[in-house]
């Protein structure tokens, strides 16, 4: 009896002859691809939970490269049209997708392939998804197109040396407008002018009697907005309110901007952390701020933000190589706890991989633990902001997050084993930080927060 053997290729997954079977190799991941393309819905009801990553991992690559090819195709529809009007009409009935739709797909083609080939290229490589590329796109629109070369070179060499991940769209746009405000500053500002001028409401039809009411506001003005609905929120949890804090947030929101009491006492104030260089205060530069929980900020709005009667200033010291805090100034109208007060303007945002939730309204956690004969420290050192939901999840027996807050670093890895590192510098940090060592050391007994 012959023995036969599998062989996965290019037409998918067969059984031939062990000595028949050809020399052509083809990487797991290739192999992960072809048998993703062929599996039926039965078939991945038996997987394992590792081999059921591993098809995840190989559906996105696959979905990212036919958001290249789309890309491409929709681009030489284009071109082959003289670029006529109607050309996202023609595509929208072949996309099954609405004609607004295939419109923005067109205009986010048109970019790729003209002004950000390298991201293009990313894509068709498997990294980068279409709702990822948008997002640079989004970032780099209003710059002239050799800007927009620049960023797209120096966005992919930070994507091959590892420096910005590809695992979150948000990390890729915030990246982006990164460079975009140091190859164009003063442009910056301006597109941000512009941008806050356009503000405005939108009313948008759900399912199930439900609807979106959303509203684009100045970063500053939305973040300070949710920051005061969701400590009323907590507030009222508190205080014993059944409801989740998310219904919370949606009835308090409501019931403010209709005018009624939402019974909640309203807190005094709503935090938000702006970081800026002393250069850039001054006006000296147009480099470097940046608003938690939202990114990079132009220079002329930061310094606008921080004139206004409500702002209060707070001396933050950093290290001079790394951009790593070193001390916040004590001195503020409600006075906090220190350790806590220096962890979130060091972190800046929960330090889970790929979380933007602002670091003042998540918890301080313990990296290395209070209790549990851990011994750890209850010191800046050994403490990080982490959004309630990743507090949690680092309790999970299968999950495991870790993070240097000396260097940023942090890294989560799930329960087949898949790490992912994600490396967030200081908003004051320089290009190259410096990799202090991992922190330890006790602490006299207290009581732990968690």
């Amino acid at each position: 009896m012959s023995e036969f053997v599998q062989v996965v290729g290019p037409a998918g997954v067969m059984f031939v002859p062990a000595g028949q079977a050809p020399a052509v190799a083809f990487t797991p991941e290739e192999q992960a691809e072809i048998r993703c393309r062929t599996f039926t819905g039965e078939q991945v009801g038996e997987l394992s939970a590792e081999q059921v990553i591993e098809t995840l991992a190989a559906a996105r690559r696959i979905r990212a490269h036919t958001d290249a090819i789309e890309a491409h195709a929709l681009a030489r529809l284009d071109q082959l049209r003289g670029g006529d009007r109607y050309v996202a009409d023609e595509a929208a009935l072949e996309l099954r997708v609405s004609r607004h739709t295939a419109a923005l797909r067109l205009h986010r083609s048109r970019q790729l392939t003209q002004r950000m080939p390298r991201v293009l290229a990313a894509m068709e490589a498997g990294q980068i998804e279409a709702h990822a590329a948008g997002r640079v796109v989004e970032a780099t629109d209003t710059v002239e197109d050799q800007r927009a070369r620049q960023v797209d070179t120096q966005l992919a060499e930070k994507l091959d040396s590892g420096r910005v991940s590809a695992t979150n769209p948000a990390n890729l746009a915030r990246a982006a407008r990164r460079l975009v405000e140091q190859a164009d500053p003063e442009g910056q500002a301006t597109r941000a002018r512009q941008a806050r001028a356009g503000r405005k409401v939108e009313l948008l039809p759900g399912e199930d009697g439900l609807s979106t009411l959303a509203a684009e506001l100045p970063a500053e003005v939305a973040a300070s907005a949710y920051a005061r609905i969701d400590a009323m929120a907590h507030r009222a949890r508190h205080h014993g309110d059944a409801r989740t804090l998310d219904q919370l947030r949606a009835d308090i929101h409501a019931t403010l901007l209709l005018g009624q009491d939402p019974d909640v006492a309203v807190p005094e104030a709503a935090t938000v952390f702006l970081h800026m260089p002393v250069d850039a205060a001054l006006g000296m530069t147009d480099t470097g701020c940046e608003l938690s929980g939202y990114g990079p900020l132009p220079a002329p709005i930061a310094r606008q933000i921080m004139g206004s009667e409500d702002s209060v200033w707070r001396k933050v010291l950093t290290d001079p190589a790394s951009g790593a805090v070193l001390d916040v100034g004590r001195r503020r109208y409600r006075p906090t706890t220190a350790i806590r007060d220096l962890a979130a303007v060091r972190d800046a945002e929960c330090t889970a991989p790929g979380c933007h939730r602002p670091a003042q309204h998540s918890d301080y956690d313990h990296l290395h633990g209070w209790g549990r004969g851990q011994n750890g420290s209850t010191a800046e050192a050994n403490g990080g902001a982490k959004c309630r939901w990743h507090h949690r999840m680092k309790d999970h027996p299968h999950w495991t997050l870790h993070h240097n807050p000396t260097n940023g670093t942090s890294t989560i890895t799930t329960p087949t084993g898949r790490r992912y590192t994600h490396h967030r510098h200081p908003p004051t940090a320089p290009a190259t930080p410096t990799q202090p060592p991992e922190p330890s050391g006790t602490d006299p007994p207290g009581d732990p927060p968690f």
